[in-house]
């Protein structure tokens, strides 16, 4: 199933007040119970760390890293993904991206059961 995109502030602030909050090496994630049969995805990247194309970048990284893994992730949850400020954007490959991603995943128990 497709996820769905978070656009609105207030869907976001709704993510950040719930404190599901799982950190990897580069990428620190929100997560709530949205009590639906979809997934909605949001990114945010701070405009501190990088330029507008460094930053698009990186999210196309994270939503292709997303996309890959996405018939892995239970449904129901509102996923919200930051890059972190104090790490470097020369970090920012789709190989750091796609593992960290899913060490995250798999810590905050969103893995579906095989």
């Amino acid at each position: 199933m497709k996820t769905k995109v978070l656009k609105k502030n207030y869907e976001f602030r709704k993510v950040f007040e719930k404190k599901n909050y799982y950190a990897g090496k580069y990428l620190e994630i929100f997560i709530l119970k949205n009590g639906q049969n979809e997934n909605f995805l949001g990114l945010a990247i701070s405009k501190k760390i990088a330029n507008s194309v460094q930053r698009n970048r990186i999210k196309r990284f994270i939503r292709e890293a997303y996309r890959e893994i996405e018939n892995q992730v239970k449904q129901g949850y509102n996923i919200v993904i930051l890059w972190k400020k104090n790490v470097p954007i020369e970090k920012a490959n789709y190989a750091n991206i796609v593992s960290d991603l899913q060490n995250v995943i798999c810590r905050a128990n969103l893995n579906k059961e095989v």
